[in-house]
């Protein structure tokens, strides 16, 4: 999406501002934190400690972390194309589908990675399709992206429940589940992976999505900047004119981005339905393609800044529940309250500091430009 603010060096971009919004973002939670009466550095060492401070947390981390990528790709590539899909949410919830009947379908017969890729394939598929259709009304209806993907997410809601409760809930349960799956349907965790650095994650469930959710981040680098069609992206988001005149068609970019951003959004499903609960459950995205939002924004649309991003509010939420149970007086709505000031000063108010640091940047490069005086010998 085009910038109204001077192009800053990559390093000020992606590094300076957002770590100069997160500095604010917490300095001001701080705040909050001692309006309840704790201290703010105990509560920022039970933070860091129980995000970090074992292998198990770290794990427990890690696996909020590939969740928020997925969800936070998913935005990235929207964004790119000039469009917010504020429906991974939605995406996410109906690529689940695609999981569960991989899992109900093959995990008694076949081990876990021939089911996984087919789950993968399916996740993928469902979370497309879902997005197909606001692409398919903005490109050919002009019905506006955002609108039409806060309606689908609750569309979705509604179908999880109906399949939960009506088709997909075994015989004789009560909860709105499908069955636990077998072995087969079951990723193994990443222990091997931690353990090559002396650590134990535990019962923390850490598990193979990590890797998909990285190899997910490089394809969307690759599509992105080295493809054809990520120029056409990009063009179309910086500037619709242009890729008009250029002879792009809008259409086809809308469909397809928002199919591309739907299904990296489904694959997120992967992660808390094989890796942790072993079956779909009602409510298993938990905010997570809202989350992906705030990501995306940290993290510039960039993979490589949505991967530290992702880590970040993985911290967030595993330290949160450390500080609720080794603080009291801060209750998890103050949690909430600490995550909501993150998204805040890295989405709504992500420019505040740009033009002080445009203007800083701009003197220091015309001093450094500027002829130096020259001494004249006697």
């Amino acid at each position: 999406m085009s910038n109204p603010y001077a192009k800053l060096p990559g390093w000020a971009e992606y590094g300076l501002i957002p770590l100069i919004n997160l500095i604010v973002a917490f300095l001001v939670a701080g705040l909050v934190v001692l309006l309840v009466g704790e201290n703010p550095l105990n509560a920022a060492y039970h933070m860091i400690n129980g995000a970090f401070g074992r292998g198990e947390y770290i794990g427990f981390t890690l696996y909020y972390a590939t969740t928020f990528i997925f969800t936070g790709l998913s935005v990235a590539v929207a964004f790119h194309a000039g469009l917010f899909n504020i429906g991974s949410e939605g995406q996410a919830y109906i690529g689940g589908i695609g999981v569960a009947l991989a899992c109900l379908w093959l995990d008694r017969i076949a081990p876990w990675y021939v089911v996984f890729p087919l789950a993968i394939l399916g996740s993928a598929f469902f979370g497309a399709l879902w997005a197909f259709l606001p692409g398919w009304l903005q490109a050919r209806r002009g019905s506006h992206i955002v609108i039409t993907t806060i309606m689908f997410n609750f569309i979705a809601s509604s179908v999880m429940i109906y399949l939960l409760t009506r088709v997909l809930k075994p015989m004789g349960s009560m909860a709105p589940q499908t069955r636990t799956f077998a072995e087969g349907g079951q990723l193994p965790k990443l222990d091997w992976l931690l353990s090559i650095f002396g650590m134990n994650i535990g019962t923390a469930p850490f598990n193979i999505s990590f890797l998909l959710a990285l190899l997910a981040a490089f394809g969307v680098w690759v599509l992105i900047w080295r493809t054809r069609f990520g120029y056409e992206m990009r063009t179309m988001g910086h500037s619709p004119g242009a890729a008009r005149y250029a002879g792009i068609s809008e259409a086809r970019i809308t469909i397809i981005v928002m199919m591309l951003s739907g299904a990296l959004a489904g694959m997120m499903a992967l992660n808390p339905i094989m890796g942790e609960q072993f079956r779909m459950q009602l409510d298993f995205v938990q905010g997570a393609g809202f989350v992906g939002i705030a990501v995306a924004l940290m993290g510039r649309s960039h993979p490589a800044g949505i991967i530290p991003a992702a880590i970040l509010f993985g911290m967030l939420y595993q330290g949160g529940a450390e500080i609720a149970f080794e603080m009291p007086a801060i209750s998890r709505d103050m949690i909430v309250i600490i995550q909501g000031l993150v998204i805040l000063f890295a989405g709504a108010l992500e420019n505040m500091f740009r033009p002080a640091i445009s203007r800083l940047l701009a003197r220091r490069r015309s001093s450094s430009l500027a002829p130096q005086p020259q001494n004249s010998g006697a």
